[in-house]
């Protein structure tokens, strides 16, 4: 879980606070009255803390809530709901996923593992140009992610599944090298707690610092090239530049251990991040790696603005987890070979 503060990367923040460069993709804002703040430099401020909680799924038609429960999506083929619609799906989902039910018997009950108190996946569906979303993806239009490749499929038979041989087989997330479910990414994706970011920008950085992990991601803005191609780095290597007002970052050199969503180390991210309102940075990324996906496909949605603050997230400090764990495996073989 989160315990907030930016005591871990106060130097960092510190040495950063000046300005940066503009794009223009995304919407365009229906906000009166606002002017875009901007950096010394001239290029939009986007300094702050934001949230992407969202109830939206990723993909339309596929909830699952944090209780590993599927909740029934509306029967709508289209990206927007009314909101009548959306009120009534916002309401089913938090249903279905409330960890305060006592139906399902201990076995259940256990599986369901946190409390409420702990869940942050937001109240609504994102709303983008006024209308909610039924899924973050927009492209391809059924909001789906499209099919892998066959050597995708043939790399996801040779990777070995729930192994407890040693620390080095369970998830980056278990073993606190990375977060949960994408959330600092790239791409940053939503997940059930901590979605919550500070960004930082100087003349020549956007530094975006994610709550969960308490990982800071810095996006170079100086020109430079991308690293050679045998350096590889957990979020990968991003470099970014201004088209208009909007941010542009392009992100490659992945490890072949991060794989996310089945990717290997030749993923490329490309995100766009548009400030549109006072209260609104619309942000879309799209996927690009020909080995894993038949296709490109990319999301969108909103990054509001929140009070914050930024909550410390001590996931290694005192965490008996992956010992315990291994050691649970060990006694399971002991049994099962003394039958």
């Amino acid at each position: 879980m989160g315990i907030r503060t930016l005591a871990s990367t106060a130097a960092l923040v510190a040495a950063l606070t000046a300005s940066l460069p503009g794009q223009t993709k995304p919407a365009a804002s229906k906000a009166k009255n606002w002017t875009m703040p901007r950096t010394p430099d001239g290029h939009p401020d986007f300094q702050g803390i934001w949230t992407n909680a969202t109830l939206t799924p990723l993909e339309r038609g596929v909830v699952v809530a944090i209780t590993g429960e599927r909740v029934k999506a509306p029967a709508v083929t289209t990206l927007t709901i009314s909101d009548d619609l959306a009120a009534a799906y916002e309401k089913q989902i938090k249903d279905v996923g409330s960890f305060d039910r006592r139906d399902g018997g201990n076995d259940t009950d256990v599986n369901r593992a946190y409390n409420q108190l702990f869940i942050d996946r937001g109240n609504e569906l994102a709303r983008v140009d006024g209308s909610k979303r039924t899924s973050l993806i927009i492209d391809p239009l059924d909001g789906k992610i499209p099919p892998l490749t066959e050597e995708a499929r043939a790399r996801a038979g040779r990777r070995p599944v729930n192994r407890f041989d040693s620390v080095e087989d369970r998830p980056l997330g278990e073993r606190c090298i990375t977060g949960f479910g994408s959330t600092v990414g790239p791409p940053m994706l939503p997940v059930g707690y901590n979605n919550n970011y500070q960004i930082i920008q100087t003349p020549g950085y956007v530094m975006i610092m994610t709550e969960m992990i308490h990982e800071v991601r810095v996006i170079h803005m100086d020109g430079r090239p991308h690293l050679p191609q045998s350096i590889r780095l957990w979020l990968g290597d991003s470099l970014g530049h201004w088209e208009g007002d909007t941010l542009v970052v392009e992100t490659t050199n992945f490890t072949n251990k991060t794989r996310f969503r089945g990717s290997d180390e030749n993923l490329r991210v490309i995100e766009h991040f548009k400030r549109i309102d006072a209260g609104t940075i619309l942000y879309r990324f799209t996927i690009d790696d020909p080995s894993t996906y038949t296709k490109p496909w990319t999301a969108e949605y909103p990054f509001r603005a929140t009070p914050g603050p930024i909550f410390e997230y001590a996931c290694h400090e005192g965490n008996y987890a992956e010992a315990d764990i291994l050691a649970g495996a060990r006694k399971t073989e002991a049994e099962t070979k003394a039958k």
